[in-house]
């Protein structure tokens, strides 16, 4: 409990800089009593670990919920605005009121509650630390499917970030319906050619 509060509600998300895939947020609100070691920033910690940990806090919560924002959404609105729509939409999917949220950064997504920002917060605050993580696993998750479904990138290893090898994709096959035409790398290539070629 902090502040008389019972229903703390900590909120990251995941997936402002790849050039493909969506937007992915997680709300969380740990019991005060939990017993989950070993909760950090996801960036932090290997695959193994965020997997162990993903399911001790999904598990041990006493709430938690993911909230998406589409490509579609991030090339409309961008890629802040799109990442503040995903954090609105998890706490929204909460069963659990929340009376209070930790917001990893410093921009307050519209929520139906007090909230502070908290920046490197995913680092510090335990509950944004859980967040990050469900958030992480449930995007690589997503990303991982879709290395299946648009081969070729290697979506199951960079998740949709530029490396050279997705840059390199990019260039010799064109786009998917992932990737996010808003974002330079894509938004260039379109540029270059009205004839670039893309998944139907």
């Amino acid at each position: 409990m902090t502040n008389g509060h019972v229903h703390i509600v900590g909120i990251d998300e995941v997936g402002r800089g790849p050039l493909a895939g969506p937007v992915v947020a997680a709300a969380v609100i740990l019991p005060t009593d939990h017993s989950i070691a070993g909760l950090a920033d996801s960036k932090k910690l290997s695959p193994k670990k965020r997997q162990q940990l993903a399911r001790l806090i999904r598990d041990g919560a006493r709430n938690w919920a993911l909230g998406f924002a589409t490509v579609d959404e991030i090339d409309k609105i961008n890629i802040l605005q799109a990442s503040l729509l995903a954090m609105r939409r998890a706490v929204l999917a909460l069963s659990v009121v929340p009376e209070f949220a930790y917001v990893d950064g410093h921009v307050k997504p519209n929520l139906p509650c007090a909230s502070e920002t908290v920046i490197r917060g995913d680092a510090t605050i335990e509950s944004i630390s859980a967040a990050s993580i469900v958030a992480k696993v449930a995007r690589d998750s997503l990303m991982l499917r879709f290395d299946q479904r648009f081969p070729g990138y290697g979506f199951s290893s960079n998740m949709g970030y530029p490396s050279k090898a997705h840059r390199d994709a990019l260039k010799e096959q064109g786009i998917c319906p992932i990737h996010r035409r808003s974002f330079a790398p894509v938004r260039d290539l379109l540029e270059q050619s009205v004839n670039t070629p893309c998944y139907i």
